[in-house]
């Protein structure tokens, strides 16, 4: 007979991988910072460029940014502006529906986007070969999988 978790450990789990899902989100923000800082980057922070980074060559909506990920505990309105106001980004209304605003990486938004593109190809290089390609894989569909889940208990609310 297989070994089943009991509901303590299976909590215990649940609450561990939470707790290292955040973590990990930090750590990664702070890797990204120490990479503004030493190419002494200051007029914009690691979450504002990891938002720039998930714009990428596309032009979206305010409200889109908020479906792109990357956010943990931010206001993305403020870190937009901060966007804009340092010349990464450009808004523009929409033709469609004056209230909205369309975002678009600027020249400089690009070339900061392409230098974090280097810093994540540095990172995949560094990671241990191709078990690490099937771990990272099992890992993504796990938290898709809890991802899912929590969207189905936020509906059924």
């Amino acid at each position: 007979m297989a070994n089943m978790a009991t509901p303590i450990d299976l909590k215990g789990r649940y609450l561990e991988t939470v707790q290292l899902m955040e973590r990990l989100h930090r750590q990664f923000l702070e890797l990204i910072q120490a990479e503004l800082s030493a190419d002494k980057t200051d007029d914009v922070n690691s979450v504002q460029s990891l938002i720039l980074h998930a714009i990428g060559d596309d032009e979206v909506l305010v409200g889109d940014v908020i479906q792109r990920g990357y956010y943990l505990g931010t206001n993305v309105s403020y870190n937009v502006r901060k966007l804009v106001e340092g010349g990464y980004l450009a808004q523009e209304r929409s033709l469609h529906d004056r209230r909205s605003l369309k975002l678009r990486q600027t020249a400089k938004g690009r070339r900061l986007c392409e230098r974090l593109d280097r810093v994540f190809d540095e990172h995949v290089r560094e990671l241990d070969g191709v078990a690490m390609i099937d771990d990272l894989a099992r890992a993504s569909g796990t938290l898709e999988g809890l991802s899912s889940f929590w969207a189905r208990l936020r509906v059924a609310e």
